[in-house]
């Protein structure tokens, strides 16, 4: 975790392990000085990986997924998702910003990493 923002230029810092069932804090830079609590829920490396935060008692939950699919030609598809759920979602999710370019910067952050020599 600490390793990605070497890579990733969406991101200022991650506290943590990214294991299956640990906690890990991301400091996105879409939103200086906060804090995204998140834990790894599911893990199944190299394909898949899920990241699940939010409220307590579900009043609200965030869920990003990271999925990475081959290919026969040899090239591997990435897909990041992220649902929101809860009594509070919709109030939530005005709040939240356009995260479109955070993850289409992250998915060409990833490109370049997997793609150096190296």
């Amino acid at each position: 975790a600490a390793n990605w923002p070497t890579w990733n230029s969406t991101v200022d810092k991650v506290d943590g392990t990214i294991a299956p069932g640990e906690s890990i804090t991301v400091y996105a830079k879409v939103n200086p000085g906060r804090a995204f609590p998140v834990k790894v829920t599911e893990f199944a490396a190299p394909q898949r990986m899920v990241w699940t935060g939010g409220m307590p008692l579900g009043l609200f939950k965030g869920v990003r997924t990271y999925t990475l699919t081959s290919r026969d030609e040899g090239e591997t598809d990435f897909t990041m998702s992220e649902e929101y759920s809860g009594l509070l979602a919709g109030m939530m999710t005005r709040s939240i910003p356009d995260l479109q370019p955070a993850f289409d910067e992250f998915a060409r952050s990833l490109k370049a990493k997997a793609e150096a020599p190296g």
